[in-house]
């Protein structure tokens, strides 16, 4: 198993023409006892949005944590083009509800990668916070407890949580599901813009209207690779109906 993280060559190929900002050959991970990922190879490109679509129990959560840096890979190998870590944005009911934090607070929970959590942050960091709570136009909600938030606020929240690590990879897993179409159709302009700005997204979805809004789709099945490439060409009535049974 082999992972790299390779900084680009200042004569590198330009970005527009989106070179990959992560590839992956022969990957498999999982859990201890249980295999999940299965030898998959793909490119995520740079600057693009990909979804990562599957029934669960597809891998697509297990292919974020790799991705993210969270779970080991077992064998494979695993490639990322870029000085920064990833960003990663977990689903919402993994962040409890009961937790005392406000807004501000749980954004910049996004600055301790470089902080640690006990060491005052700078005033630099404290930019950057403010402008992710802008980005994410949540900055009216800085002092809010992020229990007290709409499901769509507090996605937001989270997501700008992601942006404040200075990132130019984000890795969210499911960051509509739960919201009504308002709140989905605002996340989805969000990303959008975030990657007009400079960050490759990548996210895992069940929401079929976001998969097929997304430059690239990975579809996953029992863990492995049942199609990539643009949505129009991968979610596919007869190749979702092989997927999900019924469709």
């Amino acid at each position: 198993m082999k992972i790299m993280f390779n900084k680009p060559h200042p004569s590198a190929t330009p970005p527009r023409e989106r070179t990959p900002h992560v590839r992956f050959t022969e990957l498999c991970a999982g859990y201890p006892g249980r295999p999940v990922l299965r030898r998959l190879s793909a490119e995520i490109a740079t600057l693009t949005t990909t979804a990562l679509v599957g029934p669960n129990g597809s891998g697509k959560s297990t292919l974020l944590g790799v991705l993210a840096g969270v779970i080991r890979p077992t064998s494979g190998e695993l490639h990322h083009d870029g000085e920064l870590p990833p960003a990663f944005v977990p689903q919402r009911g993994a962040v409890g509800d009961t937790l005392p934090l406000t807004v501000r607070q749980t954004v910049e929970m996004g600055r301790w990668g470089e902080r640690g959590p006990w060491r005052r942050l700078t005033r630099r960091d404290h930019a950057t916070v403010d402008s992710a709570l802008d980005r994410l136009g949540i900055g009216d909600l800085a002092s809010r407890q992020l229990a007290e938030l709409s499901g769509g606020q507090r996605q937001r929240a989270l997501i700008a949580q992601g942006l404040a690590q200075g990132s130019d990879l984000l890795l969210l897993d499911e960051p509509t599901t739960g919201l009504d179409p308002e709140a989905r159709a605002r996340i989805g302009t969000l990303l959008a813009a975030l990657v007009a700005d400079g960050v490759t997204v990548v996210q895992a979805t069940h929401d079929l209207e976001a998969a097929r809004a997304a430059d690239t789709c990975l579809l996953l099945q029992d863990g492995r690779l049942a199609g990539q490439g643009h949505p129009d060409q991968v979610l596919t009535t007869s190749a979702l109906a092989r997927i999900w049974q019924p469709f």
